[in-house]
């Protein structure tokens, strides 16, 4: 990647070099960055929302924010991503080592709207790498617990060494949150659940009529797991998920993301369940 100067006008369309100041290995695909912007203030991000980050001479992905600073953290002028080696521009992001110049477009899209979840218990469900843009909500609670009822993590992933954030779980763990995990191969010495996450709900504890759930994963996991919120009683437009859909611009200009009547970039990637639940349900759509 090339060490990229700031280009002269700026905009939507026009990627801001960043720099990253750390690399964490994860997993053994996955990795967790920090990015550090020079020259100017840091653009407001909100939990859910996604950049475009650009490995230069490669091209573009669409990858979601996935830590928050905390109070009076010098990290306050940084962005945190985990992305995952799948295809060449993020196996080039996921090699990109500190000091290496990426671009950065955005913030795009809706958030997880926290906030307006004060005074709720807080259910969150997340599937494989979906943890990751689940992760600042939890955050933020966390910050704020006295505003907020029982917190309940659920989390599914392929086997136990893909399990993001270990370390995090455990802490969550101790500082109250209700964490259920479960993987779908089991290797030696696992002794937790096996399955589908999905099925850790029966087990969690929180009341239906003043909770609000945020869930990310693939989209069949979502719609299971929807399902099964709204058997317990959750209405729809208090279950929120978070669309992934082919983004190409980030801002609602090209189509490509089109999901029936959202553009997933511009009116997503976080909508309730009112609004996804019959897009969901269409085949191929």
């Amino acid at each position: 990647m090339s060490t990229a100067t700031a280009p002269a006008v700026a905009g939507p369309a026009v990627p801001q070099p960043y720099r990253v100041v750390s690399r964490r290995a994860d997993t053994v695909d996955t990795v967790t960055v920090e990015l550090a912007h020079d020259a100017g203030p840091l653009p407001a991000f909100a939990p859910g929302q996604f950049a475009m980050l650009t490995a230069y001479g490669i091209g573009e992905v669409p990858i979601s924010l996935s830590g928050l600073p905390g109070p009076g953290d010098d990290r306050a002028r940084r962005l945190t991503h985990t992305l995952r080696a799948v295809g060449a521009v993020t196996r080039a992001l996921h090699a990109a080592a500190p000091g290496t110049v990426i671009g950065v477009r955005g913030p795009f899209g809706t958030g997880w709207d926290v906030a307006s979840a004060a005074g709720q218990d807080i259910v969150i469900v997340a599937g494989g790498i979906g943890l990751a843009p689940l992760r600042p909500v939890l955050q933020a609670v966390l910050s704020d617990r006295s505003r907020f009822g029982n917190v309940v993590l659920l989390v599914g992933a392929r086997t136990p060494a893909d399990l993001l954030y270990p370390d995090e779980l455990l802490r969550w763990g101790t500082a109250g949150v209700q964490v259920g995990i479960t993987v779908d191969r089991p290797a030696d010495g696992w002794s937790g659940h096996v399955g589908v996450v999905p099925g850790l709900l029966p087990l969690a504890r929180f009341d239906p009529a003043r909770s609000v759930a945020f869930v990310c994963g693939p989209e069949v996991m979502m719609r299971f797991t929807a399902r099964a919120l709204l058997d317990r009683g959750l209405p729809a437009a208090r279950v929120r998920v978070s669309l992934e859909r082919s983004m190409r611009c980030g801002a609602g200009w090209c189509g490509h993301c089109q999901l029936g009547p959202l553009l997933v970039c511009r009116d997503g990637p976080v909508v309730d369940y009112t609004v996804a639940g019959p897009l969901l349900t269409v085949r191929e759509l």
